[in-house]
């Protein structure tokens, strides 16, 4: 039976087996130093062992870091299929500050978006679980999970036709089946605050990550201890997790998934969707000895032991089950036997002792000035992996400030003792009788399967071998940048000493990543009798929902920025100013054929990273990275058309957005009066072809307009900006706008130009705090074209009429200017945007406000 798609989530899987010692890292969900999720992609699999950004470089103050994963292609063995590989793009904010030169804090989040598609299962290639959905045979595939194999006398698989039709001769070729999984975003907030003492330190963390089918609360405690003269350093950590697992199954393949082992743990809501619930828990604690041999040389050692409880299986995996029927051994070739295929949930051991030792050495090289670390680590757990772990990294500067870091690790580990390709039972799958009248169903017996089965890849025998190169150049007042790119391949012939998996199982990927690193201590003094906090903000403060609303006063003057907005809508649906009811929706906001569900609500978030710099004192440029995610629930309409997809009722998108960069010119600049000129434009980076998953058998196509990543077209962002101030008071207005450039982006539509003016005022309640209210108006035009490609037609935001109209807003806010310290300079702003009227064009979802955060350092 073919099923489209195993599940909604293929989640950053928390069954990682990985035995590298930096696996065992007491927040398993990711640690920090480095791009965490490009990592814990990398280590899920496992992969690399770190990525470009090494913990050192953020020990001394704050970091923005952005990047990419990326797999290759599956080896279906002659089947193109058509889902993507996993992509994921990610980036982290993270901070930290000394106070008393003793108390540190430190604070990050990060955020990932995966997407793709991924191996559920493994069976022999001629039960066709990816078969062609076309008749070339290279148009896409679709992941069927059950059917039938014939075997010989020695449970070799015999060759068919594909249609039941022996050929002659045996295929013992294996393959795994790949299902695609919906676009979803995970976060994550660390916390930790740590005091240094008179011989050592001591540091308490914490934090969490949530994503829609996984939730981890973490805890961990560290203490070190110098003696020696401070040449050696004894650290003890301790590390605690409760995970909670809340897998909705795709109700596309639910009905093919035996998941009976797991029954306990599985609820049934009121629509008959399946979730499983499952807990785990983790405990770990480990040791490290670290000794400065002389002032060249460091050597270093660790021990680490973690135990893990609860449900410790993938819930989107399953292993496939050949059932021997007795009554059906009639269909068997002679001497052979017939098997009816079935999935079943993988099911794994409920505990797990892991244990990991490590040690490393790093020397410096007077002659070149090169630092070389050599490391190596040993796992093993008794799940029966053996695991080794050998690491090259290297430090080389190169002149002009630059600094080059090559790196290579080589990871091999044997199979999990319960890892297997495929099962062979012999009973039937199911029995139907009649005892007294009834029909009677009897399921497989358990007690003939295995206590333990998994086809996980990530449980079997392999190696993989990385490298990758990262450049990183001081920039002088605390500020570094970095750059760098992973490659790895993972394959069963790379296993130490040989007899690892088959080449089914070999894929690559790499991994692209960048970093800005500020040392807010170095930034301090070299700001220190400068004009680090001087009021660059001529004419006052705009609120934090207007861009484009300050330049930079001093040639060379820098101002690094973080943007965070998130747009609410929900409640009603309604028509221009008036409320639509779902039989107006019905038949009108979905020509011809008429809706089947409306929004119930839909959350945007955009993550903005503003870099701006001073070229001359009339002239600012700015650059403006997006990162975007996207999420909209349905749900169906009274009196709808009937409709097999009105359950998949929410969606999700994200990934990185445009790229705006401007050029700020300065007009006007008399006394606290400030005009300038924005001349912008938007780079169309942000995907526009962001699709519905596979349902029941078919291509849903595009998901709705207003959940793409960005316009696909370059767009002009003309602007033009007053500031104004007069003792504790400010004001100032703008007008604006975004006209596209071109007819049409490759997705065969174009969304509609906008209009806005505002304007605003503020008080300073204190020296350092001033509140601020805005009035917005705002025009956006309807979408022009339409999607090129198949498309779903079935709520109203799948219509381009359906899209912009007039609104009108009121914003209240605070900012906030650090005078003094460390952070001196420093601008923090909040703003809530709400709605006052709209005039929508066609049927939207009512809006329910905005809300903008904005952080701006300026040195």
């Amino acid at each position: 039976m073919a099923v489209t798609s195993f599940f909604r989530r293929r989640s950053s899987d928390p069954t990682s087996h990985t035995l590298a010692l930096e696996a065992l890292s007491p927040r398993s969900r990711g640690s920090h130093g480095g791009l965490r999720a490009l990592t814990q992609a990398a280590l899920a699999l496992p992969l690399l062992a770190s990525s470009v950004v090494q913990a050192s470089s953020l020990q001394g103050g704050s970091a923005l870091q952005i990047g990419h994963y990326q797999e290759g292609a599956r080896n279906l063995d002659g089947i193109f299929s058509a889902f993507e590989p996993i992509a994921v793009d990610t980036f982290e904010v993270s901070g930290g500050a000394t106070f008393s030169d003793t108390l540190r804090f430190d604070l990050a989040f990060l955020q990932d978006t995966w997407s793709g598609a991924t191996p559920i299962a493994t069976a022999p290639w001629e039960l066709r679980g990816n078969r062609p959905t076309e008749p070339d045979g290279v148009s896409g595939a679709t992941p069927y999970l059950e059917g039938s194999l014939y075997f010989d006398s020695d449970f070799s698989v015999l060759a068919t036709d594909g249609f039941g039709n022996l050929t002659g001769g045996t295929d013992n070729r294996l393959v795994h089946t790949i299902a695609s999984a919906s676009p979803e975003t995970r976060r994550e907030i660390d916390l930790s605050i740590g005091q240094d003492l008179e011989s050592g330190a001591v540091r308490l963390g914490g934090g969490a990550s949530w994503e829609p089918d996984y939730t981890s609360l973490f805890l961990d405690l560290g203490s070190s201890l110098d003696f020696n003269a401070q040449s050696t350093t004894l650290s003890l950590d301790l590390g605690y997790a409760h995970s909670e697992t809340h897998a909705i199954f795709d109700h596309d393949a639910s009905p093919y998934i035996d998941a009976s082992s797991y029954a306990s743990l599985i609820y049934v809501d009121p629509s008959g969707n399946r979730t499983l619930r499952g807990n785990r828990d983790d405990v770990q604690v480990s040791l490290g000895l670290s000794h400065l041999l002389d002032r060249s040389t460091s050597l270093e050692a660790s021990i680490a032991y973690r135990y893990a409880t609860g449900y410790l299986a993938n819930p989107y995996r399953v292993v496939e089950v050949a059932f021997l029927d007795p009554a059906q051994q009639g269909l068997a070739p002679p001497g052979g036997y017939y098997g009816n295929v079935h999935a079943l949930l993988e099911r794994r051991p409920d505990q797990r002792n892991e244990l990991a030792i490590g040690a490393s050495v790093t020397r410096h090289l007077d002659l070149t000035d090169t630092a070389v670390r050599l490391g190596y680590s040993y796992g093993h757990d008794d799940w029966g992996i053996n695991a080794h772990t050998f690491d090259l990294q290297v430090g080389q500067p190169i002149g002009l400030g630059f600094l080059l870091q090559p790196r290579f690790r080589y990871y091999s580990q044997s199979a999990a003792d319960f890892y297997v390709n495929y099962l062979i039972s012999d009973q039937a799958f199911r029995t139907v009788s009649v005892v007294g009248g009834e029909v009677v169903i009897t399921p497989w017996n358990p007690n003939l399967l295995p206590s333990s089965y998994s086809s996980d890849p990530r449980l079997s025998a392999f190696g993989s071998l990385g490298g990758g190169v990262s450049l990183s150049r001081s920039l002088g007042k605390g500020i570094t940048l970095e750059a760098g790119f992973d490659y790895f391949a993972h394959a069963g012939d790379f296993k130490l000493g040989g007899g690892g998996e088959g080449a089914f199982t070999d894929f690559d990927g790499w991994t692209a990543s960048g970093a800005i690193v500020i040392d807010l201590a170095a930034l301090s003094l070299s700001q220190s009798g400068q004009h680090g906090a001087h009021a660059h903000h001529i004419g006052g403060f705009a609120p934090a929902g207007v861009m484009a609303a300050h330049m930079l006063d001093q040639p060379g003057d820098f101002m690094l920025g973080y943007r965070f907005a998130t747009m609410f809508s929900g409640g009603s649906m309604v028509e221009g100013n008036r409320v639509a009811s779902d039989t107006t929706l019905v038949n009108s906001a979905c020509p011809p054929a008429g809706c089947s569900t409306a929004p119930s609500s839909m959350t945007m978030n955009r993550h903005m990273f503003e870099l701006m710099v001073a070229a001359t004192d009339w002239l600012t440029l700015m650059v403006m990275p997006s990162y975007v995610d996207t999420e909209m629930s349905l749900r169906p309409l009274e009196g709808g058309i009937p409709d097999v997809h009105a359950q998949h009722l929410r969606h999700a998108t994200g990934g990185w957005g445009d790229l705006p960069f401007f050029a700020l010119v300065r007009l006007l600049e008399y006394g606290q009066q400030h005009v300038h000129l924005g001349v912008g434009f938007s780079a169309p980076t942000g995907s526009v072809s962001e699709k519905f998953r596979r349902s029941h058998q078919e291509d849903l196509g595009y998901i709705h307009y207003g959940m793409q990543l960005g316009s696909g077209t370059w767009d002009a962002l003309p602007s033009l900006t007053y500031l104004g101030a007069w003792k504790r008071f400010s004001w100032g207005a703008q007008i604006g706008g975004v006209i596209r450039m071109q007819d049409r982006n490759a997705s065969g539509y174009r969304l509609g130009n906008v209009a806005r003016a505002q304007g605003w005022g503020g008080f300073a309640v204190l020296p350092w705090l001033t509140g601020t209210l805005r009035g917005v108006y705002s025009y956006q035009g309807a979408i022009e074209g339409e999607y090129n490609g198949p498309h779903s037609t079935t709520t109203p935001p799948d219509f381009p009429e359906n899209y912009g109209g007039h609104f009108w807003d009121l914003g209240i806010g605070l900012r906030a200017t650090v005078p003094t310290g460390l952070f001196r300079g420093q601008s923090f702003a909040i703003e809530w945007l709400q709605p006052l009227a709209s005039d929508f064009n066609g049927f939207q979802l009512e809006r329910t406000g905005s809300l903008f955060v904005t952080t701006q350092l300026t040195f």
